[in-house]
């Protein structure tokens, strides 16, 4: 079985990709700070619990164990990250709306996200190996 069979792992690497793309995204920005017309851009962000209750993303499927649960409804969408345009605060007399303050607390945001996904898989991975052990060790 490979750790992508586990939905739980299947997930944060989902929620890293996410948050590598969008370190991407506004490194971009920082690098077009400058530019003249450049609109700042963010990653949309991913489905929180109440979208998946009203329909269900890519990657995440709900699943009817018992008669009396309730059927999960609609299918789940094909979901990749879009770039989505942001209203920042200021935009300069030559067109560029990228705020630098704004870039640096979403990097700052996005760094302790992945700083506790990453925390989330290695003691999800400490949990497999203890379970994994023979008993007595």
């Amino acid at each position: 079985m490979r750790l992508d069979d586990i939905p739980l792992f299947a997930q944060l690497r989902d929620r890293l990709s996410w948050l590598d793309q969008r370190q991407r995204v506004t490194a971009e920005n920082v690098a077009n700070a400058d530019t003249p017309g450049y609109a700042a851009r963010d990653l949309a962000r991913p489905s929180d619990f109440a979208q998946m209750l009203n329909g269900p993303r890519a990657g995440t499927t709900l699943a009817r164990t018992s008669t009396s649960h309730i059927a999960p409804a609609g299918r789940p969408a094909a979901a990749a990250a879009e770039v989505v345009r942001t209203p920042d605060s200021e935009t300069t007399l030559d067109g560029n709306s990228v705020v630098l303050e704004e870039q640096m607390l979403r990097m700052a945001e996005s760094r302790m996200a992945y700083d506790a996904a990453i925390g989330f898989y290695q003691k999800s991975l400490a949990m497999l190996r203890m379970a994994a052990r023979p008993p007595g060790r």
